[in-house]
């Protein structure tokens, strides 16, 4: 026994040690195990850090878009600054990974490729106010570089993911190597794993609330982007109101204006009733002339909204500018010189010519009014087509075939910022009283409900040059007639003619009775479609019909249908101040309708009740 004791004693020593010493190695191994644990957690965390970094500078980068406001670009500028001194602190966590290293080569340079994307598009919004789609071949340039950043953040998060799972591995194997080893040693086994199983208690509760503190800020950021959303969306809401709000305001100037002018002259003219003649006939004339005024304010509205009524037919585009060509030097006076140059195979175009003509004139006042003392106005023409890439970056645009007509001159030009302005209505440039601010976006309007395009290009002191793109169309060139009459020759009616008026508006329907009367016609008049119906069958004289389109109960058009059931060879004329359906279909008049806009002069119904009992009339034809 004691020759064993020694040997029990130090194989008990022996025991000991060994016991020590694979305790120790536990430790250490479960604390170099809670190392590579805690080293891959710090990478993933940076690596989520950064992430979020380059969203914010995602998202700041939007929010400047939408609302131009320097603060999102000082934050994007924060962000992608913040970038470079993460990226290092990663690289240099992940040195003695070759595959990581890799990664964060690849990384850098998508990141460097993104931000200066972001830059770009910024700096390019900034200073134009217009977004830059960098990519010419793709809307999703953006979206791609974006995900192609996010996808390399992943691989280096999965990366990462699989390396702690293989030291788990290596690190379970030596752990039960050891404690097989160890199995004399149970007491002290049992201790070591207590401390090392409340170790990992601890830190399995470190990564949990990490992993809780993770999710809460993530839940966070999606927080601050529904209230950033928000927002945004308020922001536009206000830019919308504020627009309505000018809108309102300076319509309401112009009518009371106009309003003043035909008030005020009517009430000098019924004093004057009884007194000079001249004088009673400049007060009518005066308050005539603010009717047009306010009817001519009316159209341009109505123009601006895509409302109008257009009648478009096939057009050479050519004819029509030569045919203005004694009209605009006329109207521009003699210091300024006038060509057009006209391009040799031009397409047909399909407009409203009335309207394309007004537009055309519009252009060149303008042109004129930016050259105080005199210049030089040049009116083109030419074959365009719109490609895809330019539809990409005027969304409204639809690629494809156009007839273009251009208006240019030499005169002061216009900055970026009225470039953006220029086609909001009542914005002008010009002195008050000078302009009503709703020239070019009358245009705007007409060409969009036309389908087609205007554009503007201009520099300070380099002059300016507009463009309207008409759709082409095939076919032959409709000719057209707009050649006034003098009110002494105004169109007659001839023996028989009968024409039944129908208007629910008793002062309205009284002056064209009135009217047509004066003109020799035989009248009937009816207050609905009802008695308009009862007339039409106690009357079969009744020659044309001369219809209000909106009514209660029964409209223009129903009318219409129903009396030409009765009376197959019934002349028929329409005639509203604003209608979008029943005779108007996307913003054009139906063909072979024959139609008068209110208000209409005597001489304007004149002509066109004489046209439609001689069988024509038809705005656009059949």
């Amino acid at each position: 026994m004691t020759r064993r004791t020694p040997l029990l004693a130090i194989a008990g020593l022996v025991v000991a040690v060994l016991a020590a010493l694979g305790a120790f190695m536990l430790v250490m191994a479960q604390a170099r195990a809670s190392d590579w644990v805690q080293h891959s957690l710090d990478i993933q965390v940076k690596l989520n850090r950064l992430s979020e970094t380059v969203r914010q500078a995602e998202s700041d980068t939007r929010g400047f878009l939408l609302t131009g406001q320097a603060r999102f670009y000082d934050n994007m500028e924060s962000a992608i600054r913040a970038a470079p001194p993460a990226l290092d602190a990663i690289a240099k966590e992940v040195a003695d990974n070759p595959v990581q290293a890799d990664h964060m080569v690849a990384l850098r340079k998508l990141l460097d490729e993104r931000f200066a994307s972001l830059h770009e598009t910024a700096d390019h919004f900034a200073r134009t106010q217009q977004i830059l789609h960098s990519d010419p071949k793709s809307r999703s340039y953006g979206p791609e570089q974006m995900r192609r950043v996010t996808d390399m953040i992943g691989a280096m998060l999965v990366e990462e993911e699989r390396l702690q799972a293989e030291r788990r591995i290596a690190t379970d194997r030596l752990i039960f190597a050891l404690g097989l080893s160890l199995a004399l040693t149970v007491l002290l086994v049992v201790g070591v794993a207590a401390v090392v199983l409340r170790d990992a208690r601890r830190r399995e509760a470190d990564l949990t609330r990490m992993r809780d503190t993770a999710i809460a800020a993530s839940e966070g950021l999606r927080e601050q982007m529904i209230a950033r959303e928000a927002a945004e969306s308020q922001t536009r809401q206000l830019q919308k109101m504020e627009s309505i709000g000018q809108l309102t305001g300076g319509i309401a100037h112009d009518f009371n204006n106009m309003l003043a002018i035909v008030i005020g002259s009517l009430d000098l003219a019924k004093r004057k009733i009884g007194g000079d003649p001249e004088t009673l006939a400049r007060y009518i004339g005066n308050a005539s002339e603010g009717a047009e005024r306010a009817a001519s304010l009316t159209a341009r509205l109505l123009a601006f909204s895509r409302q109008q009524p257009l009648a478009p037919i096939t057009i050479d585009v050519n004819k029509l500018v030569q045919g203005m060509s004694e009209l605009l030097r006329r109207t521009m006076g003699e210091q300024y010189m006038v060509e057009t140059v006209l391009a040799g195979g031009l397409w047909r175009a399909f407009a409203d010519p009335g309207q394309l003509e007004n537009s055309v004139l519009n252009l060149a006042v303008n042109a004129r009014d930016a050259m105080a003392d005199g210049g030089h106005v040049t009116i083109e023409t030419a074959n365009a087509y719109l490609d895809d890439e330019y539809a990409r970056q005027h969304v409204e645009v639809n690629p494809g075939q156009y007839v273009m007509i251009s208006v240019s001159d030499t005169g002061t030009g216009m900055t970026p910022d009225v470039i953006a302005k220029a086609f909001d209505p009542f914005f002008t440039t010009k002195a008050v009283g000078k302009g009503t601010g709703l020239g070019l976006s009358q245009i705007f309007g007409f060409t969009k409900q036309t389908g087609g395009h205007c554009a503007i290009y201009s520099e300070p002191g380099q002059g300016t040059t507009v463009k309207l793109y008409m759709p082409r169309h095939m076919g032959e060139p409709t000719m057209t007639s707009n050649t006034l009459v003098p009110e002494s020759e105004l169109p007659q009616g001839k023996a028989g003619e009968v024409v039944l008026v129908v208007e629910d508006e008793q002062r309205v329907r009284h002056f064209s009775v009135d009217a047509l009367r004066e003109l020799g016609y035989i009248v009937i008049s009816a207050a609905s479609g009802s008695e308009a119906l009862v007339a039409l069958r106690e009357q079969p004289q009744i020659t044309m019909l001369f219809t209000d389109i909106v009514m209660p109960e029964m409209n223009g058009r129903k009318l219409a249908d129903a009396a030409l059931a009765l009376r197959p060879d019934l002349r028929v004329l329409f005639t509203t101040g604003y209608t979008r359906n029943a005779v108007v279909h996307n913003g054009m008049l139906d063909a072979g309708v024959a139609f008068l806009p209110k208000p209409f002069t005597v001489s304007q119904l004149a002509t066109k009740v004489r046209e439609v009992m001689d069988g024509g009339g038809a705005n656009r034809p059949a």
